[in-house]
């Protein structure tokens, strides 16, 4: 198992991506939304490099944070054989899917790549069916369960597709990763 200060270097580094991007969008009043996801267009394929680290609003910024840090963290330290091939599918496989089958609208945030990452961490624990990796599912489904009313689409305004995409890409990499003999580091 790694530790919190290396496990944190991939997730806080985009966090801190997001964060400058926000920065100079609000500073140089300049709308970024236009690089989202822009599903079945050619111009909205960059949007699948550059969705994640567009946010409408500092809210929107903030709500996205912190999830990202805890579970990117947590992949990193207790799965981190597996941990950036996750993390990337996560990332890259979501936008590709939202590109395919979402609405025709633009799709930005990291909430997608959050719902792939939780998504991963709550199933492997019930297909790997170890007690470190139950255990990792329990404290997500307690803190974070509500994560699910976000596959639902609720309001207009929200890309309830980056969230399904991303909870069916996390599904897929837990079930094939459970199959796998060692996921983390440990002997």
């Amino acid at each position: 198992m790694k530790t919190i200060s290396s496990s944190i270097i991939v997730p806080a580094r985009l966090v801190f991506l997001m964060w400058a991007v926000y920065f100079i969008e609000t500073t140089f009043m300049i709308n970024l939304s236009v690089y989202g996801i822009l599903p079945r267009t050619l111009d909205g394929l960059v949007g699948i490099v550059m969705a994640p680290l567009l946010h409408g609003s500092v809210a929107h910024l903030v709500s996205n944070t912190m999830p990202l840090l805890i579970f990117g963290t947590m992949l990193y330290m207790f799965y981190d054989r597996i941990a950036s091939r996750v993390f990337l599918q996560c990332y890259f496989v979501t936008g590709a899917l939202v590109w395919l089958f979402a609405r025709p609208a633009y799709h930005i945030g990291a909430s997608g790549l959050i719902y792939g990452l939780a998504s991963f961490l709550i199933f492997f624990g019930f297909f790997r069916k170890d007690f470190k990796s139950l255990l990792i599912s329990i404290i997500i489904m307690i803190f974070y369960g509500s994560l699910f009313y976000g596959l639902l689409p609720t309001q207009m305004h929200v890309s309830f597709e980056s969230h399904l995409m991303g909870g069916i890409v996390g599904f897929v990499n837990a079930l094939r990763a459970s199959r796998m003999k060692q996921v983390s580091s440990e002997p």
